[in-house]
């Protein structure tokens, strides 16, 4: 169906819809999320029936070790402390001595491109990106370490260092809000990369920021995850932890059947029967097969796989997600 407005009616409309919360993200929600931000954390101690416990996923390996010092064996010492080197060349045992550090980067990947702009009862999945990337980041923040972000739409790339304080995760959720914002129907009209090169871009930039032992939060869709997806994720593993929050709406999964059901990418539409058997099949078959590569690849590089709906309360869920008991939100 399409309707007719004056621009000054779709002025109105578009301004209108930039302040609804379900829509679009404003600094105010974001920023109330950190009294939100409790229970979970994304330390290397989790409970038992957290989706970052358990022998199927990657075990966090929580901050990193820093060398202090090289001394003499001393009764009780780790033997896999043993440097076995420097015991060689003098005849007496020695063993390598190291701190913890006291802080990590975290990088959140935030997906804000035109793929996100969609929900289909509740909130866009961009919404619920953000609301996601606000209780991480103020959990990350609280917790000490230092938070960054890498924030893409279908064009651009942007790269927040690595810093702690809450200003400075303030600043980070602006410019979430910034990208949040440019979302717009009118924007799919005008061309831009397809999924899969903004999805790599993401990928590569968070390769040269991320150093060794980095904690990295993929938040979006996965719209565009290919082969060469898969290259520079093995490059991140190799050094760093990653976790992958899934976001999905409930349509994506099972199309509704209709008699009469009109699609369009913003450029092109067509009308057909969504109750047909036979475009039901087609729809369940590409639809998994999408999800099946995304899933595939977490499994085989050891990536806790968060799934997130734009249904349910985005607190709730991530507590859910990793062990915490649920209550009222």
């Amino acid at each position: 169906m399409s309707v007719n407005t004056s621009s000054n009616d779709t002025s109105a409309n578009n301004a209108s819809a930039k302040t609804d919360s379900a829509i679009y993200v404003d600094l105010n929600a974001l920023r109330r999320l950190k009294y939100k931000a409790k229970g979970f954390s994304f330390n290397a101690q989790q409970p038992a029936n957290s989706a970052l416990s358990g022998k199927n996923v990657s075990k966090l390996r929580g901050r990193g070790l820093n060398f202090e010092e090289l001394r003499h064996y001393r009764p009780g010492d780790d033997i896999r402390s043993m440097d076995w080197k420097v015991t060689q060349r003098t005849g007496k045992p020695h063993i390598k001595v190291f701190t913890e550090e006291r802080e990590r980067n975290v990088f959140l990947a935030i997906d804000q491109r035109m793929t996100m702009f969609f929900g289909s009862s509740n909130k866009m999945k961009s919404v619920i990106a953000a609301e996601l990337a606000a209780l991480i980041a103020w959990q990350i923040s609280d917790s000490g370490d230092r938070i960054g972000a890498v924030i893409y739409n279908d064009d651009k790339t942007k790269v927040i260092p690595a810093k702690r304080g809450r200003q400075h995760v303030v600043n980070l959720l602006s410019e979430v809000i910034k990208k949040n914002h440019q979302l717009s129907i009118e924007n799919s009209l005008s061309q831009h990369n397809n999924d899969s090169d903004s999805y790599n871009q993401m990928l590569a930039t968070l390769n040269k920021v991320s150093n060794h032992n980095a904690l990295i939060i993929l938040i979006g869709d996965g719209h565009g995850f290919n082969d060469k997806s898969i290259d520079y994720i093995k490059q991140l593993r190799q050094h760093n932890e990653v976790i992958a929050c899934h976001i999905s709406d409930p349509l994506e999964i099972e199309l509704p059947k209709m008699s009469q059901m009109v699609v369009s990418d913003g450029k092109q539409q067509i009308q057909f029967s969504s109750d047909n058997k036979k475009v039901q099949e087609n729809y369940q078959v590409e639809i998994t097969r999408q999800l099946e590569s995304y899933v595939k690849a977490a499994k085989k590089y050891r990536i806790p796989l968060i799934e997130i709906d734009t249904i349910t309360a985005v607190e709730l869920q991530l507590r859910k997600a990793l062990g915490v008991k649920v209550g009222k939100s």
